[in-house]
């Protein structure tokens, strides 16, 4: 997932501080629903820890009924696909269904090395990938997943 829209308005603030705008605010929870109705709660939530991608990975937890602990990764952060693939691949193999939330265009990459499908993934845009694997330690980047679902706020 990419985190939901972030506000311009503070000039002042680095990026990494900066927060949600009242799109994102509406987006992000709306999100949270759809992977409840598509019965995809995930089983465990890692999010980069800047300011927009925590307070969307708070949001989604809360409205999709995510009953664990959300990780804050800071390697998330002005992050590259090998950051996000060292990342997945530390994960416990109970976890079974990953929500990643972090940033483009890595997210975009990160879809574009795991599934081999190039899509445009705008703030708050889920995509669902089915990989081959059994175990997160076997993650490769080029994984040759499926990308099962993309879904984009403004098309719901």
């Amino acid at each position: 997932m990419r985190h939901a829209k972030s506000s311009w308005n503070y000039p002042n603030t680095a990026d990494f501080d900066r927060p949600l705008n009242e799109r994102g605010k509406r987006d992000a929870p709306r999100m949270g629903k759809l992977l409840e109705q598509e019965s995809l709660v995930p089983e465990a939530i890692v999010s980069s820890t800047a300011v927009r991608a925590r307070t969307t990975s708070e949001a989604v937890a809360l409205a999709s009924g995510f009953a664990g602990t959300i990780e804050f990764a800071d390697e998330l952060y002005a992050a590259d696909v090998g950051d996000y693939v060292t990342c997945i691949r530390q994960r416990d193999d109970r976890e079974r269904r990953l929500l990643i939330v972090g940033h483009n265009p890595t997210v975009e990459e990160l879809i574009e090395n795991l599934a081999g499908e190039d899509e445009r993934m705008p703030t708050a845009a889920i995509a669902q990938i089915a990989l081959p694997i059994e175990r997160w330690e076997d993650l490769a980047s080029n994984a040759n997943g499926t990308l099962v679902n993309l879904w984009r706020p403004r098309e719901l």
